[in-house]
């Protein structure tokens, strides 16, 4: 039953999906050139961006914002999310809110999720689940690998997408949230990246891979001078049931704070709905 139950949710029950069819080591020592390339950090950009992902790690935690922007039909709509994230725990905790739908009504309560290695919960989700229960959803089959399914790009997943950079170059410096950044912008590959990520995102972006409408992702990323990332913007094409239809969605990540305390507990066995979840 538990399996239908998330096969059922791949096909349309999930957030952002659900929304689209109602609407039809680090990078530290980067800047000891600076002097000489007149801004420009020394390294090849790529390698700094295969390496962004393990300055989270050394980070440990942060506070995360989250959006997710989509159109089709002619209408666009954002899901945005905040929460705090520990990267060497894989686990997380986002309040996800849906944007007012078409026809006017109030937006919904907030959606709490609870991101940890291979699973996606959700509690507030409707679609007939009861108030105190969560829902489980196995990322691994998710077409999408929970790059946009949730309403939201898990942090690290969203970290480990750049290491299956295969082009980038150096934008320039700027600031983000107050924090001095260099900006780089790239494409990156889901295959590649697959083959790079820990263990817990292998399989869900493998399953991105293959089930977006290209593997390939621009993105634009803002480093601090830790080489952690402040903020990351891809740009994922969404096959939303017809191949030469596919939906532009993008996704942007925003990280500050790091260090602050992260303390997410898990739903156990007997929280978690099982019953039939309805179409909405």
């Amino acid at each position: 039953m538990v399996r239908r139950q998330q096969h059922r949710r791949v096909r349309g029950v999930v957030v952002a999906v659900g929304v689209v069819g109602c609407l039809g080591a680090g990078a530290v020592g980067c800047g000891r050139g600076d002097a000489v390339t007149g801004g420009a950090p020394a390294g090849d950009p790529v390698r700094v961006l295969h390496r962004a992902a393990d300055a989270l790690v050394q980070a440990g935690t942060s506070k995360a914002r989250t959006s997710l922007e989509m159109a089709t039909g002619g209408t666009r709509v954002t899901v945005r999310g905040q929460g705090v994230y520990d990267y060497r725990k894989r686990i997380g905790r986002l309040k996800v809110l849906l944007p007012q739908d078409p026809a006017g009504a109030a937006a919904r309560r907030p959606i709490t999720e609870l991101l940890a290695p291979g699973a996606l919960f959700m509690k507030n989700r409707g679609a007939g689940v009861p108030d105190d229960k969560w829902v489980r959803v196995d990322t691994g089959t998710l077409s999408d690998g929970n790059l946009v399914t949730g309403g939201a790009t898990d942090p690290f997943a969203a970290a480990e997408v750049l290491r299956g950079t295969r082009a980038a170059t150096f934008v320039g410096r700027t600031e983000v949230a107050g924090a001095k950044v260099r900006h780089y912008r790239g494409t990156a590959d889901l295959e590649r990246a697959a083959r790079a990520a820990s263990e817990a995102n292998r399989q869900p972006l493998r399953a991105a891979a293959k089930g977006f409408a290209t593997a390939r992702v621009p993105f634009d990323v803002y480093l601090d001078d830790q080489g952690r990332i402040r903020k990351v913007r891809h740009r994922f094409s969404f096959v939303n049931g017809r191949k030469d239809e596919p939906v532009a969605v993008a996704s942007t990540t925003l990280l500050y704070d790091f260090g602050a305390p992260v303390d997410v507990r898990l739903p156990e066995g007997g929280d978690i709905y099982a019953g039939r979840i309805a179409e909405e």
